[in-house]
């Protein structure tokens, strides 16, 4: 017997207290086989050891992290999935659907946009057809997902290491259920709390623990996947929570470990830290001065645009500028980066070496303009993300301005504008916990609370539409009731 799956998704990371929207030309939409550097896992769309299943690549759309979806957005590429399923279905049944999506995409005015549209292909594909999930560990999975998908796994490592693997993961089981005729039973637990990601990075205890457990759960005869999602912290919606997903064949293993996994993480609320030193910007850049280690990192944490900050909140640049040692040059510092395309022309039509005056930062209102009037010494045309990019440099400040979002993980990156992190008194780059490259580098780290659509102060923000009670939101919670509720 030959076997059809098809392949589709949507996939971004939406803060709802972020002033950006993110709009089409934010997707990278890529339609058939253009996905295949996305999976490769498969050759000629198959798996090598399964020639008798066949996989149909329809379409899948990933955007930065940012601020919610424009509805007619979300509805142009919805459409064109959909359309694309319906073409496949008329050439031939469907036994199996992959679904590519992050888990934490928000569609302004809406609510749970990957159930919603979940529950659109459930509708075309039927009931029998076997739909399987791969996301971010900061994804969300409301009951309504997991009701509707019946195979969902999740990242295990943050940052993400493993993105490929759970993509290979999600589709090896969906093809075991296929082959072996298995309909797992799964178990889902809402855990009431909510953390920002750099207090839960696999990188450091009770996240690695809790997360190694996870892995072990795998290994039990009766379960084929186990996942734990810290969820989101800055989307203020019902569904924003961790949840744990275990799936199998043994109700009871399955229902047992959801609910050790989801006693684990809730029993370890308190003990979540931030990953690195964090405080107020003055105290990190106190601490960077007071260092003589170097390149020395400091996360401007707030707007972090990989997290779904806007990108555009200058708030840090103008505490730089404002620092005495840095607005001399007795001191030197990097800043990376804001989008600032206004900013960035001016700096392209006056060149590398001459002087301007620019504002920075609030282009989606993202705070308050910064003024800077400094050098213009390194100009980038059209790179890839960030388009036309600028550094100028006030004093000791180096600023990189940006005419698209653009995040910088990487040092080559910078030393691509000219800049050298192991030259400056302290780097500043938009990012939560440091990616891989960064963290390897650096000498010194520090994560500044600094303000924006990411803030890691949660109180800060106001949520109203989150589930109460919630850890940290509320106070002395009672313990939960962490019962998992079955399907299949």
């Amino acid at each position: 017997m030959t076997y059809r799956i098809a392949i589709a998704g949507m996939s971004t990371e939406s803060s709802t207290f972020t002033t950006h929207r993110t709009g089409l030309d934010d997707f990278r939409v890529g339609r058939g086989e253009e996905l295949a550097d996305r999976y490769p896992f498969l050759t000629d769309w198959r798996l090598p050891e399964h020639p008798e299943v066949e996989f149909v690549p329809l379409l899948q759309a990933s955007a930065l992290p940012g601020g919610q979806v424009l509805p007619e957005v979300y509805d142009t590429i919805e459409a064109e999935i959909l359309e694309r399923l319906r073409a496949t279905l008329d050439e031939g049944e469907l036994h199996g659907f992959y679904f590519d999506i992050h888990g934490a995409m928000a569609v302004e005015g809406r609510r749970d946009a990957e159930a919603a549209l979940a529950h659109r292909i459930r509708s075309l594909v039927g009931s029998d057809c076997v739909i399987s999930a791969s996301m971010d560990l900061h994804g969300q999975v409301s009951e309504d997902l997991a009701e509707t998908v019946d195979l969902l796994t999740a990242y295990r490592t943050a940052p993400h290491l493993d993105y490929v693997e759970t993509r290979e993961r999600a589709v090896r089981n969906l093809v075991r259920c296929l082959v072996e005729e298995i309909r797992p039973v799964r178990a889902w637990v809402r855990v009431p709390v909510l953390l920002p990601g750099e207090k839960t990075s696999t990188r450091v205890e009770p996240a690695r623990s809790v997360y190694a457990s996870v892995e072990e759960a795998e290994r039990l005869d009766g379960i084929m996947d186990a996942s734990l999602w810290v969820g989101y912290a800055w989307a203020d919606e019902p569904r924003s929570a961790a949840t744990v997903v275990v799936y199998g064949t043994d109700q009871d293993v399955v229902g047992g470990q959801a609910e050790r996994i989801a006693r684990a993480w809730w029993d370890a609320r308190a003990d979540f830290e931030f990953c690195a030193p964090a405080g107020p910007a003055d105290w990190c850049v106190a601490q960077a001065f007071e260092s003589g280690r170097r390149p020395f990192f400091v996360s401007d944490s707030g707007d972090n645009p990989t997290a779904g900050g806007s990108n555009d909140v200058a708030w840090l640049l103008g505490h730089l500028l404002a620092t005495p040692a840095l607005a001399s040059g007795e001191r030197t510092a990097i800043w990376a980066s804001c989008v600032a395309p206004d900013a960035v022309r001016t700096c392209v039509d006056a060149g590398v070496g001459a002087r301007v005056d620019v504002e920075v930062g609030g282009v989606f209102g993202g705070g308050e303009p910064v003024a800077m009037s400094g050098e213009v010494t390194h100009v980038t045309r059209d790179d890839q993300v960030g388009g036309d990019i600028a550094v100028v440099c006030s004093g000791g400040v180096s600023a990189v301005l940006t005419s698209r979002r653009k995040p910088f993980h990487y040092v080559a990156h910078l030393q691509a504008l000219g800049l050298e992190p192991a030259d400056h008194d302290l780097t500043a780059v938009k990012i939560g916990y440091l990616q891989p490259d960064l963290y390897q580098a650096a000498k010194g780290w520090v994560l500044a609370l600094t303000p924006g659509g990411v803030d890691q102060d949660l109180l800060r923000l106001g949520h109203q539409h989150v589930v109460r009670p919630v850890h940290p939101l509320d106070a002395d919670l009672a313990d939960p009731d962490l019962t998992p509720v079955i399907f299949g």
